[in-house]
């Protein structure tokens, strides 16, 4: 098969994928508006979308269950295209966000704000987007040789994540009762309280950064040929890598100040995306497809799994995320 040919049989590939995940996505929705004390039926959710719904349709979904599902979808598609973008960028299949330490300097910095200031909102949104920077700064700067190199930056970032863990343990010691039972609901990743408006928030920026993502996509291809072959093509790999990867935090931050660090998404999106799509592809749209019905599907099982308790979604994540990362460890070379 001629290359342009294989290429364009791809895309169409890519595309179906899209369009199938979507579908099981919006599927997900309509099961998380629906489900509950009050349930409501595909049809009453559907009229309340549009604003024809009853009085008590509006407001369950409005109110109650909308933020929530809502930022499941939109916190699972952020962390499963930063997933794609560190994987592929770093050429490395346990280098997520996770792994490598930006969500834990994120999450360490959202605490700090937290349990010293009772920050919330829009505030705790911009402290944990600068402790995220910060963090992925530093460990590309002690990882740097001449490049960015996968190896050097995993293990990197997970000494620079115990760093995190520590300083995210010392404030919890610090802060009164309420405040570390605050800041522990937010630190096992729950969408239990998402705030409306930073759902609104995360929506917005998840669109700005998708789109950079996306037009930044080609160059994600030319670098997994590898550097050399990379600048052979005319591409700066390091200023690529560089780009790339402050889209990947940037949308890492925006998850983990909407919902917490909601473990393992990012580590299971792009590789099941990547394997569903086949062709060796960076597959963007899937992973964050996948992404959000991880997170919606793990919601649902976090609800209803266990009668009159709802757990944190990154309870579930974690306990199918944890195994999933074993299971790389022991099969990699």
């Amino acid at each position: 098969m001629q290359p342009r040919r294989r290429r364009l049989v791809g895309a169409r590939r890519e595309l179906v994928v899209t369009v199938v995940l979507l579908a099981v996505v919006v599927a997900l929705v309509l099961t998380g508006l629906g489900v509950g004390e009050i349930p409501l039926s595909p049809a009453q959710v559907v009229a309340a979308a549009f604003g024809h719904g009853d009085a008590i349709a509006d407001f369950v979904i409005g109110q109650l269950r909308g933020p929530r599902v809502f930022g499941a979808v939109f916190v699972g598609a952020a962390l499963g295209v930063a997933g794609a973008i560190v994987q592929s960028v770093v050429r490395n299949p346990i280098a997520s966000p996770d792994v490598i330490g930006v969500t834990s300097g994120a999450s360490a910095a959202g605490i700090t704000a937290i349990v010293l200031f009772g920050a919330s909102g829009g505030v705790l949104f911009g402290t944990v987007l600068v402790g995220a920077v910060v963090v992925s700064l530093a460990i590309a700067a002690l990882s740097w040789q001449r490049g960015i190199t996968g190896n050097r930056v995993v293990l990197v970032g997970i000494g620079v994540a115990a760093i995190c863990l520590a300083v995210t343990g010392w404030m919890l010691t610090s802060g009164t009762v309420t405040q570390a039972g605050t800041a522990l609901l937010w630190l096992s990743g729950s969408l239990n309280a998402v705030d409306r408006n930073l759902v609104v928030v995360l929506a917005v920026a998840f669109v700005v950064l998708m789109v950079l993502a996306l037009l930044q996509s080609p160059r994600l291809t030319v670098l997994a040929l590898g550097d050399e072959v990379a600048s052979a093509l005319g591409l700066r790999p390091d200023r690529a890598k560089v780009l790339l990867l402050l889209t990947a935090v940037c949308l890492t931050a925006g998850a983990v100040a909407t919902a917490g660090p909601v473990s393992f998404v990012a580590l299971m999106a792009a590789p099941i995306a990547r394997r569903i799509v086949g062709g060796g592809r960076v597959a963007l749209g899937p992973a964050a497809a996948v992404g959000a019905a991880i997170t919606l599907a793990s919601d649902l099982v976090a609800q209803f799994a266990i009668p009159g308790t709802a757990l944190p979604v990154g309870v579930v994540t974690g306990v199918v995320g944890a195994p999933y990362l074993l299971w790389l460890l022991a099969r990699g070379r």
